[in-house]
């Protein structure tokens, strides 16, 4: 039985309905259980019950500080040598992602997870074209962003998500293998035209700022971590392709300039006339 974290997440979700579409014996772990979904609490360890797994597909529990994140995720590989499990998928960050606030923490599980003993494949994800796109802002008639000319190889989250379940439908072929699954490179101009609407250019400095002072919900640790994306894209650390993502698929991935748009806000301010 192959089971799936964070199953009721975005690349969760999407990569256990993958593996169902492909016929697979597949579950989903999640705090919140229902129909086809165990409880899976990272933060509960009596809940980290893998009895009956084969492959577990672990999607990393981000959105936290790194310590709780490492500890998450060493307490589920500890669970997972303990159960049985006998290969472990990790969905960490593309190898050109060093330099992002988050990568610490996935590069810390890759290293706990290669010390473990269990076998294991890593899958790279590159950054999500429907982020970037979300990550795009309207100002009078223009697109706004801090991403400069800067070009992301994006992906769009449903073909990492056939990727991984790929991968988990036939783990010992890809056993001890790093796949860097990074998409096709676009800019934020590209992503404007798509609207219609040219792109203007905001400083590191104003960005950071509409992320302290006018972006209510964000947790402390986001901030850092979104402008570390900002000037990442800008200053060309995260364009470089590869040929991992099509290799896997067997096809070309999907068009990311489209999926970013469509994940663009909609709503224009209004002008005054």
């Amino acid at each position: 039985m192959i089971l799936v974290t964070g199953a009721n997440g975005n690349l969760g979700s999407a990569t256990l309905a993958a593996l169902r579409a492909r016929g697979m014996a597949a579950v989903g772990g999640s705090r919140t259980s229902g129909e086809g979904t165990r409880s899976l609490d990272f933060d509960d360890h009596m809940s980290l019950d893998f009895a009956g797994v084969s492959t577990l597909v672990l999607i990393s529990a981000g959105y936290a500080e790194d310590d709780q994140v490492i500890g998450r995720h060493a307490a589920v590989l500890d669970a997972a040598v303990r159960d049985g499990v006998r290969h472990v998928v990790y969905t960490s960050l593309t190898s050109a992602g060093d330099h992002l606030g988050f990568a610490l923490a996935h590069r810390a599980t890759e290293r706990l997870l290669q010390a473990s003993g269990l076998p294991w494949t890593i899958l790279r994800n590159g950054l999500y074209a429907e982020l970037f796109g979300g990550l795009l802002a309207w100002a009078d008639d223009h697109v706004e962003s801090a991403f400069g000319d800067g070009a992301l190889a994006a992906v769009v989250r449903e073909d990492l998500a056939e990727a991984a379940a790929i991968v988990a439908a036939n783990p010992a072929r890809h056993s001890g293998r790093v796949y860097d699954l990074v998409g096709t490179p676009i800019t934020a101009g590209q992503v404007a035209d798509r609207l219609g609407a040219p792109h203007r250019t905001i400083s590191l400095g104003e960005y950071r700022r509409r992320l302290l002072d006018e972006t209510p919900g964000l947790l402390p640790f986001q901030p850092p971590m979104l402008a570390s994306i900002a000037t990442s894209i800008r200053h060309g650390f995260l364009d470089g392709t590869g040929p991992d993502l099509p290799n896997l698929l067997g096809r070309p991935p999907r068009d990311p300039l489209a999926t970013a748009a469509a994940a663009a806000p909609t709503t224009r301010p209004r002008t005054s006339v």
